[in-house]
């Protein structure tokens, strides 16, 4: 089981490394076969069904495939806890809209599996 202190710890990093921009920062909490669900990747990298697997970047070549974050910035706003997962639920900037990401996690703390919900 998650415990509380550990996912809003965990929460409020992976918040700032967003913020930060830095693609290194933030995919230090993946597993390089991560799972991510998400309208942005449909919308920002044209896959239709919304999937990304085993993409993280690494690497000059990785990074080169993946596309430029856009700035935006990122207010947590709280962490919902689950067995092996827990939910941020943040308001994502500019389009000042609410996003959930439920976050699945393996026996090493590191993303395995995760869908972003958009209001």
């Amino acid at each position: 089981m998650i415990e509380k202190s550990w996912a809003q710890h965990f929460a409020a990093e992976w918040i700032a490394a967003w913020n930060a921009h830095n693609l290194e920062r933030v995919f230090s909490h993946y597993r390089d076969d991560f799972d991510m669900q998400s309208p942005l990747i449909v919308e920002l990298m044209g896959v239709a069904n919304g999937t990304l697997r085993a993409r993280v970047p690494s690497g000059p070549i990785g990074r080169k495939h993946w596309p430029r974050t856009p700035r935006f910035a990122s207010k947590l706003h709280c962490v919902l806890l689950g067995v092996n997962s827990i939910a941020i639920y943040y308001r994502s900037m500019p389009k000042s809209r609410m996003v959930a990401e439920v976050l699945t996690f393996g026996d090493d703390l590191q993303i395995v599996s995760g869908s972003a919900l958009y209001a």
